[in-house]
């Protein structure tokens, strides 16, 4: 049967109107981002606020367009704090998934544990977690970048308050997992370079549910101040300890790690008059109105409150500057894995809850210690450091 005249426009009208269709659809096909925290475990404090982060996150970029009409799948795992679980995760998302960029995960020994299969597999991975060894050497990690301060930074800005107060004759803490291995490095790697001298340096296990020991021992040295270097249970643990051993005449700094208002509520007034370098995403309220990063914290701060119902962490503040940074490379790129990694290597004058960042091909942190303010536990809030 022949079509002729007006029936020939009408078929091929619904041709090309499929067509379109097709093709609209074919291009609308969602944005992936393959997520990796460690929502349950003992690191759980760390990604059950980065996993609310991103899910809020996405749920606003869904309804506002999406990224350039494409709608966001984040895909998220748990790796249950466990570093083998987290790289059967890391590759689920790259193979079965086929995502073209990952955040996460949590933990820096996690992160290390994967660093080598996103780099094999030539997809970008924008960590959550802080030692420097994640992103350095660079020519090792590619396709590594990270969000948080490295612990570089957390330590230089520690000494720079220490000089400033004229203590030099220090004690340093350790935990022996991965943070706390680097930052223990970190801590000895500097401390000659600017004049500080390290009296005693004591270690415990993550596990560890008795910190008194190394910290009577540190209390016959003469050390001027404690550097407590930890993550989880044992940073408050320690700071019970030290409390209770009534040695707060010997002032405690603890590591970035310790930035959760949690933390504060877990030592039970232990904390009090305890000093740490924390992002500005845990002080809005402090900052000064025309700091840059002022808008963007407060607005997180004020969304993340009213949909949970509790305060912000450095730690969620990781998941929004990680996806953030990823969403702002595919409304540029697209989804391409190579066009992401070139795209956030050189991304300048990123305002994150962290930090402006300034990436570049020799560094994939983009940070400075300027990126932490010293701050105080008063009156079981934070405060500025005198």
């Amino acid at each position: 049967m022949k079509i002729k005249g007006r029936s020939i426009w009408v078929a091929l009208a619904v041709i090309i109107s499929l067509a379109l269709v097709f093709s609209c659809a074919k291009e609308k096909e969602p944005y992936k981002v393959g997520a990796v925290f460690s929502v349950t475990g003992r690191a759980s404090f760390l990604g059950e606020p980065e996993k609310k982060t991103a899910e809020m996150i996405a749920e606003a970029i869904n309804n506002t367009g999406g990224i350039n009409g494409h709608r966001l799948e984040l895909i998220l795992y748990d790796d249950e704090s466990d570093e083998t679980k987290c790289v059967l995760a890391v590759k689920r998302l790259i193979k079965k998934d086929n995502v073209p960029v990952i955040i996460g995960p949590s933990l820096s020994g996690n992160t290390m544990a994967v660093v080598k299969v996103a780099n094999d597999e030539q997809v970008p991975l924008v960590s959550c977690a802080a030692s420097n060894k994640i992103v350095t050497p660079v020519a090792e990690r590619k396709w590594i970048f990270k969000v948080p301060q490295s612990d570089t930074h957390a330590v230089e800005k520690i000494y720079d308050y220490l000089l400033k107060n004229g203590m030099t004759k220090i004690a340093i803490m350790s935990v022996s997992t991965g943070f706390g291995a680097s930052g223990r490095e970190e801590l000895l790697r500097i401390a000659p370079q600017v004049g500080i001298e390290i009296l005693a340096d004591e270690r415990y296990g993550p596990k560890d549910t008795d910190i008194t020991a190394q910290l009577t021992r540190i209390r016959g040295t003469g050390a001027q101040a404690i550097v407590n270097w930890s993550v989880g249970p044992t940073q408050v643990l320690a700071v019970k300890n030290w409390r209770d051993l009534g040695m707060t005449s010997i002032p405690f700094f603890q590591s970035h790690g310790f930035g959760s208002p949690k933390n504060i509520e877990l030592a039970a007034g232990a904390a009090e008059g305890v000093f740490c370098p924390l992002g500005k995403v845990n002080i809005p309220l402090l900052i000064a109105d025309d700091d840059p990063q002022k808008k963007v914290i407060m607005l997180y701060n004020e969304a993340y409150e009213q949909k949970y119902n509790e305060p912000i962490s450095s730690f969620g503040g990781h998941a929004w500057d990680s996806l953030n940074l990823v969403v702002d490379a595919m409304r540029s790129v697209g989804p391409d894995s190579a066009k992401i990694r070139d795209y956030i290597e050189n991304r300048k004058k990123f305002v994150g809850q962290h930090g402006v960042f300034n990436f570049s091909p020799t560094d994939h942190n983009g940070l400075t210690k300027e990126a932490f303010e010293m701050v105080v536990v008063k009156d079981n809030t934070w405060a500025l450091a005198p």
